[in-house]
């Protein structure tokens, strides 16, 4: 990753927006421009440079991996030791009176931005920064879409896995169980989010997490899941079937599959991500079934699991080559079951790839 290339075009963001300083805390952010990948880090972005601040924990490791900006190792908490450094300079080139220091709101808690507030000088002030990282890691560059690839390849390997334990009696969270240690076999740093194996009623619940409810014939079985590896990750979800199928059920799923199939065919660079979620709601309300669809289409995916761009109703966030999301429409009937597909793919000039292998047959168990 050419994280040189990441901070000198945030400096000169961070000039244009006439901040004289930006403070970075929110641990992806942190990854995605400077390659520290600790649980304890700040670095102040300005137009002069980069400085990183972190604690003797991770001296090493700072030295090891944050490339592009200056190193400072603290006595104190990262936060802290960056609002006594900016403290410590001599006002600003625009005026000798105040200097904006731009933080990341949605990241920083009240008593941190008052504690923030407290260690800073009269002359400066803080002031919420746009989602300038998080709007810059929305388009991936070819090293990270590998990386990407390579999360969904090891992660489709754990549906293999859930298939071949699945059966009536075993616990929903022994499936997850199962799941995970394949994933830590197959490499993998850790888990996406946590498993969701959603069985009978419970699959009528989008985020059933994996409980010790045991599956039972006659009803479906949603398989979300996803892997982190070197950091990136990946997202995806299959529904299958317990015992005979009724027809209700398999007419259900087909129109899932065709409202998903609906959606990835209307992606392609210069859409409106909204767009995109109008197309699987359409098929859904051709079949009747619009009513049950009770979350967005997708979400982008990379250094988190969840973020920009969203792929729901009305986002007008233009879609771009190098952003990868994911199409996972779902059907939900509270009382009974329900059903998602999805599948994460990455946006071309003409439409998209499919990254995630695409067996999405009806299954029955």
């Amino acid at each position: 990753m050419d994280y040189t290339a990441r901070l000198h075009s945030l400096q000169l963001t961070v000039d244009h927006l006439q901040f004289d300083t930006l403070l970075v805390t929110h641990p992806p952010n942190l990854r995605y421009l400077c390659g520290f990948t600790g649980s304890a880090g700040a670095l102040l972005v300005s137009a002069g440079g980069s400085v990183f601040f972190t604690d003797g924990r991770y001296t090493q490791q700072a030295h090891d991996e944050v490339r592009g900006a200056k190193i400072a190792i603290a006595r104190k908490a990262p936060q802290t030791a960056a609002a006594e450094w900016l403290g410590r300079q001599r006002p600003g080139r625009r005026t000798k009176r105040s200097r904006s220091i731009g933080i990341e709101g949605e990241h920083l808690t009240v008593a941190a931005i008052r504690r923030l507030a407290d260690l800073l000088p009269g002359h400066m002030r803080l002031r919420e920064a746009p989602p300038l990282v998080e709007q810059a890691r929305m388009v991936k560059e070819a090293e990270e879409i590998e990386a990407i690839r390579a999360a969904v390849t090891t992660g489709a390997g754990l549906f293999d896995r859930a298939l071949e334990v699945m059966r009536p009696g075993i616990s929903e969270v022994e499936i997850a169980a199962e799941m995970e240690y394949a994933a830590r076999k197959a490499g993998a740093e850790g888990m996406s989010f946590e498993t969701i194996i959603a069985s009978g009623v419970r699959s009528a619940l989008p985020h059933g997490r994996a409980s010790a409810a045991p599956i039972q014939p006659g009803g479906f079985v949603v398989c979300d899941f996803g892997v982190i590896l070197h950091g990136y990750c990946s997202d995806r979800t299959r529904t299958v079937w317990i015992g005979p199928a009724s027809a209700e059920a398999r007419r259900v799923y087909d129109a899932v599959l065709e409202a998903q199939q609906a959606a990835i065919a209307a992606v392609r660079s210069g859409v409106k991500a909204g767009q995109v979620d109008r197309s699987a709601r359409k098929m859904l309300q051709k079949n009747g079934l619009a009513k049950y669809f009770t979350h967005s289409t997708g979400h982008g995916v990379g250094l988190e699991v969840h973020e920009a761009p969203r792929v729901a109703k009305g986002q007008q966030e233009v879609l771009r080559p190098g952003m990868v999301i994911t199409i996972e429409p779902g059907v939900y009937l509270q009382g009974q079951w329900g059903v998602r597909i999805e599948d994460m793919v990455v946006v071309t000039e003409h439409g998209c790839e499919v990254l995630t292998p695409t067996q999405k047959e009806f299954i029955v168990i």
